[in-house]
C-alpha cells in the first residue's frame, strides 16, 4: 500500500496564558468557538489529589497554554466545557473528565474521545496519542517530557513544545476521524461508548475496591476482608484530609497483616512497626468495628473462577470468531468485548446458564450487532474454516 503524504495542517497561533489579564482574553475566545480540545498536565505522585499543574487547549484557530498557578481560578473554564452546544475533544481523557468535574462539579457535556473513536473505525485500542497522530495525519510527534515535574517554573522550551503538540493535532484528528464514523454509520455507537466513558470516569473512583488489589488480600477469610476494608477505608479518609498518598498513611502490607491478626488493644497496634505514630488508637478503632459487624455483612471472597475445559476452549473460539468479524467490519475487537464478557456468554449457553445482569454484551450497539453474531456461533449455526493462511482474511465463517 503507498504511503500517504502528511496531512497539510496551518499552522495555529500560540498563546501562553499567565496572567489572569490573559486568562480573560482566552475564554473570550473560546466561549466563541464550537469544539474545544485540552489535556492536562498533573503531577500526582505525592498527594491524595493531583495537583493541577498546566492546562492544554486547542481550537480550529488557536491553541493555548493556561498556567492554573499563575493566571487565577479556571472556573470559567471548565464552564465553558459543561455547555452542551459545544463538542470537547480529548484523548484518553478520564483524568480530564475528573478534573472538570472537581472544578465546577460536572463533567463536559459533550465529550469525545479520539481514542475510544479511533477503536469503533478500526484501529487498535487503546491506542497512544503519538501513534494515532502518526496513524491518522502521518504527521510524527516527540514524546520527551513524559515524565518532567510540571510544578516547576519558568517551563523550559521543550516542555512548551511538547505542551502545545500534546493537542495541536486533536481536532484535526477528530475529523478524519468523525468522517470514518459516518461513513461506516456509527456516529450512536461514537455518542454511546463516549458517553459511558464519561459515567465509568465519575464511577471509577480510586477508593473503590481498591482493599482488593492488596497483596495477599486473597489469603484472608470473610472476617479479615472485614477488617482490611475497614483499614483501607479509614486510610484513605486520613488521606484526603491531609493530602497525602494513602499508602504512606498505612503500608499495604500492615494493612493485610492487621487484618490476618487483628489487635486486641490499642497497645497491641502501638509494638508493631511501622505504623504512624499517634494513630494506634484510630487504627484499633477501625478494626474494633470491622471485628463487630455481623458475619453476613463482611465482604465475600472473590470468586476463583474453575471453569471446564470445553467452557475455555469455546470462548478462545469465540475470541477468534469476534476478531475475524471485527476485522471485516473495521472494528477493533478490545473495544467490544473482554475474554471475561465472552466467557460469560459460553457459560450461558450451558444447560442451566443465563447471562448475568447488565450483560456488555447485550446493550446498544453491541447488542444490536454483535452479540446475534456470537450466538450463531454458539448456537451451532456458524462453520468456521481456514481459507486461505496467506490472506488478509485467513478465515471464512459460513452459515450452516
Amino acid at each position: 500500500m503507498a504511503r500517504r503524504k502528511p496531512a497539510d495542517l496551518t499552522p495555529l497561533p500560540e498563546h501562553v496564558v499567565t496572567h489572569p489579564e490573559m486568562l480573560g482574553e482566552c475564554l473570550e475566545h473560546l466561549a466563541a468557538a464550537p469544539e474545544i480540545a485540552f489535556d492536562t498536565e498533573f503531577v500526582g505522585e505525592d498527594t491524595y489529589r493531583p495537583d493541577l499543574c498546566l492546562v492544554q487547549v486547542a481550537t480550529r484557530d488557536r491553541l493555548y497554554l493556561i498556567d492554573p498557578l499563575s493566571a487565577g481560578p479556571i472556573d470559567a473554564f471548565w464552564e465553558l466545557l459543561t455547555d452542551p452546544a459545544r463538542t470537547v475533544i480529548v484523548h484518553a481523557g478520564r483524568e480530564e473528565v475528573r478534573m472538570c468535574r472537581a472544578g465546577v462539579g460536572r463533567p463536559p457535556a459533550r465529550l469525545i474521545d479520539v481514542q475510544i473513536v479511533a477503536a469503533l473505525v478500526g484501529y487498535s485500542y487503546p491506542i497512544g496519542y503519538a501513534a494515532l497522530v502518526q496513524d491518522v495525519l502521518q504527521v510524527h510527534t516527540k514524546k520527551g517530557e513524559t515524565l518532567t515535574d510540571w510544578r516547576r517554573r519558568p517551563l523550559s522550551p521543550a516542555q512548551v513544545r511538547y505542551a502545545f503538540d500534546d493537542v495541536r493535532y486533536l481536532i484535526p484528528v477528530w475529523h478524519q476521524l468523525a468522517n470514518r464514523l459516518t461513513r461506516l454509520g456509527r456516529d450512536g455507537w461514537a455518542a454511546e461508548e463516549c458517553a459511558a466513558f464519561v459515567r465509568r470516569a465519575l464511577a471509577d473512583e480510586p477508593t473503590v475496591e481498591r482493599w482488593r488489589k492488596l497483596k495477599g488480600v486473597g489469603s484472608l477469610d470473610r472476617r479479615g476482608l472485614a477488617v482490611a476494608r475497614a483499614l483501607s477505608a479509614w486510610r484513605e479518609s486520613v488521606a484526603a484530609r491531609v493530602n497525602r498518598p494513602a499508602r504512606t498513611v498505612l503500608r499495604d502490607d500492615l494493612v493485610v497483616e492487621l487484618a490476618r491478626r487483628p489487635p486486641s488493644s490499642p497497645e497491641a497496634v502501638a509494638n508493631l512497626r511501622g505504623l504512624p505514630r499517634g494513630e494506634a488508637s484510630a487504627i484499633f478503632e477501625a478494626v474494633r468495628r470491622a471485628m463487630s459487624i455481623p458475619p453476613d455483612q463482611c465482604p465475600e471472597p472473590d470468586e476463583r473462577e474453575h471453569d471446564p475445559p470445553h467452557v475455555i476452549l469455546l470462548t478462545s473460539l469465540l475470541g477468534v470468531v469476534l476478531s475475524d468479524w471485527c476485522a471485516r467490519q473495521e472494528l477493533s475487537p478490545s473495544i467490544v468485548a473482554t475474554t471475561h464478557d465472552l466467557k460469560a456468554l459460553v457459560r450461558a449457553s450451558q444447560p442451566d446458564g443465563q447471562l448475568p445482569e447488565n450483560y456488555p454484551l447485550a446493550r446498544g450497539w453491541r447488542g444490536a450487532f454483535v452479540l446475534p453474531e456470537l450466538r450463531a456461533f454458539l448456537d451451532g449455526n456458524r462453520a468456521l474454516r481456514v481459507e486461505d493462511p496467506t490472506r488478509r482474511y485467513p478465515i471464512r465463517i459460513d452459515p450452516i
